[in-house]
């Protein structure tokens, strides 16, 4: 059982949601203040459209967050005539090579032009959840911990290969321990979590796929299972990520998109990592992250967690943490805050 001395937001960034969770003393778990919000990449895409049905020019302004839903909302408001300004931190959102970025017809400057609609940048909405609380006499808590994703800087390779070797290292380092893939502070490369330090220079900021699989330990069962071996899978909207793991020694993992994966491809590259016979070439030239395995794990045990686990694993056992099914990564980040800044 989690046990904090002082109340915790944890925040939880997908792709397709921003899942959020008031810890406090006391107040059992499953009576706390628990939000499943639009991700802020889809917030920032909406915004942009409206200006795109508007006609009007945007300025993108704030901080560095992660892609998807707005890039290609940005693109299409450029396809569609209608100019994008961006000031320099806002515009690596778009790409780590900002002259990328001005070939696909973004002006980047400091200060936006008259008549442009302005539309904040950011992975961390704190002004909006501070509305949110306020609305329900709710005080907001000191500490923050933040999970996103991160693929590290990366102007000029693969932003899929360098993720996945920033992992690699992490687990060499950290004797291929669970939480060696999670770090506090965080580490200098990975600009999209430091620009949320930036935004809280106290909070606890880091990423999203091992979050989900640490607070999926948080189910009773799973963490039975786990001491004797166990396949754990975190399917969320945007990413896949896998672990085979025994106590907390992972014996391999994959990163894969979600998108590209179904319950077939999925569960065969699942067996190929229990045998220890899959390769990080594989699901690269799947249009995936890649893959690490550091021996074989022989176990019938499948645990599966995120908004796409239905999807792609029916009969798995949905995790359920304290009860809940789509908070898995706020726990986590309740045990790694726990881990890092009261352990």
């Amino acid at each position: 059982m989690i046990d904090l001395a002082t109340p915790l937001l944890a925040i939880d960034v997908g792709r397709g949601t921003q899942d959020i969770l008031v810890y406090e003393p006391g107040r059992p778990l499953e009576n706390s203040i628990k939000l499943v919000l639009p991700s802020p990449t889809v917030v920032v895409a909406e915004r942009i459209r409206q200006a795109t049905r508007a006609g009007l020019p945007i300025f993108l302004d704030g901080f560095l967050m992660g892609g998807g839903a707005n890039t290609g909302a940005i693109r299409k408001h450029l396809a569609g005539g209608f100019p994008v300004y961006a000031a320099p931190g806002a515009a690596a959102t778009l790409h780590d090579d900002l002259e990328r970025v001005r070939s696909m017809g973004v002006d980047i400057r400091d200060t936006p032009p008259e008549g442009a609609m302005t539309v904040r940048t950011t992975d961390y909405m704190e002004a909006e959840l501070r509305m949110v609380f306020a609305l329900f006499d709710v005080e907001y808590p000191r500490n923050v911990a933040v999970a996103v994703q991160d693929h590290g800087y990366s102007p000029h390779r693969s932003n899929r290969i360098h993720r996945f070797e920033l992992m690699r290292e992490r687990l060499d380092a950290g004797d291929w321990d669970l939480l060696s893939l999670a770090a506090d502070p965080v580490l200098p490369d990975m600009t999209r979590m430091q620009a949320i330090r930036e935004q809280a220079p106290g909070a606890l900021v880091t990423d999203t796929g091992p979050v989900a699989l640490i607070g999926a330990l948080c189910d009773p069962r799973v963490r039975e299972q786990a001491e004797e071996g166990i396949i754990l899978v975190n399917a969320g909207n945007g990413h896949t990520l896998c672990f085979t793991l025994k106590g907390r020694e992972i014996y391999g993992l994959f990163e894969h998109h979600t998108g590209a994966l179904d319950q077939k491809s999925l569960q065969r590259y699942i067996q190929k990592l229990a045998d220890g016979t899959l390769t990080s070439e594989e699901i690269f030239d799947d249009g995936g992250h890649g893959a690490a395995v550091r021996k074989p794990l022989d176990t019938d045990a499948v645990v599966v967690t995120g908004p796409n686990r239905f999807r792609l694993m029916p009969e798995a056992y949905q995790a359920a943490p304290f009860g809940d099914t789509m908070l898995s990564g706020c726990f986590g980040l309740m045990h790694l805050w726990k881990h890092f800044r009261e352990g």
